[in-house]
């Protein structure tokens, strides 16, 4: 009876944990402040085990899945760009995405270190 029991808890645990999974919409587009890598960040490993190269479209973020792909609005300028995330972080509580400098250029200027940006999910890598 006890081994029933447990076995059961597993499988609610299990189950429920399935509802959660897949917890990101992509229909869900977010406002957030973006920030670029320095470049003393190139070469070095990012949370993924990528090598991290400011010249690639690639994206930090602290809860979505590595490998999903992303668009990435500049709200003051409109310009959108297409980045894969990769890494962990923006840790700083006001941002929700840190760019490589490649993919925050095609959107904004570098001389100004953040920049409002919307961004929403286009795929998520279910691997």
């Amino acid at each position: 009876m006890m081994k029933r029991g447990i076995l059961l808890i597993i499988m609610m645990i299990s189950t429920l944990g399935l509802y959660s999974f897949n917890k990101y919409n992509a229909d869900d587009a977010k406002t957030s402040i973006a920030s670029f890598y320095h470049d003393k960040f190139n070469g070095r490993k990012t949370a993924s085990g990528e090598i991290f190269s400011n010249a690639k479209m690639t994206a930090a973020n602290r809860t979505l899945p590595f490998g999903t792909m992303l668009k990435v609005t500049n709200l003051r300028s409109g310009k959108s760009v297409i980045v894969e995330v990769n890494d962990r972080g923006p840790f700083h509580s006001s941002r929700a995405i840190d760019l490589s400098k490649a993919a925050y250029k095609s959107i904004g200027d570098t001389k100004k270190g953040t920049m409002p940006v919307e961004y929403e999910i286009i795929d998520i890598d279910n691997d």
